[in-house]
């Protein structure tokens, strides 16, 4: 970290498998490509990241109460503790920054119990279905909504 503020992306379960686990729903990019581009994405805009994955929702929670006071914006895909956890809701509550809720897959067109948030109704926006690209999508909308943004903006 180079002292700068911090952008983080929390990753549920099963993301670990990114790049094995059904391509063809999930795309070919692993965990390692996204936290890559992430950190590419957080750079150009003056930020550091803070990328972490757990398939333990106790984590997640623990890792939300870590950064809930210092992140400037986190981005989670929750992945199946989207539609299932009210504890990974309870802890978002708490954060004080934006939060955006990423899928790579449109959840809206698959199983109807995917169709629930628990993430949504704390979210400043929810981007899904556009694969490894909505993490861009996100971090640059977390940026947007950053009121100190142009103290942390790196210039050429």
């Amino acid at each position: 970290m180079t002292g700068r503020p911090i952008l983080a992306v929390l990753g549920g379960p099963n993301l670990n498998l990114l790049g094995q686990r059904e391509p063809a729903l999930y795309g070919t990019a692993t965990l390692t490509d996204l936290e890559a581009l992430c950190t590419r994405v957080a750079d150009e805009l003056g930020y550091d990241i803070d990328f972490r994955q757990s398939n333990h929702e106790g984590d997640l929670v623990d890792f939300v109460h870590e950064i809930r006071d210092t992140a400037s914006g986190l981005v989670v895909n929750a992945a199946a503790y989207t539609h299932t956890s009210i504890a990974l809701h309870d802890a978002l509550v708490t954060v004080a920054a934006p939060v955006i809720e990423v899928h790579l897959t449109n959840v809206h067109a698959r199983e109807e119990f995917r169709h629930v948030s628990y993430v949504a109704p704390i979210a400043a926006a929810v981007v899904a279905g556009f694969g490894a690209a909505g993490y861009d999508f996100a971090l640059r909308h977390l940026a947007s909504l950053d009121t100190h943004r142009e103290i942390h903006r790196v210039h050429p």
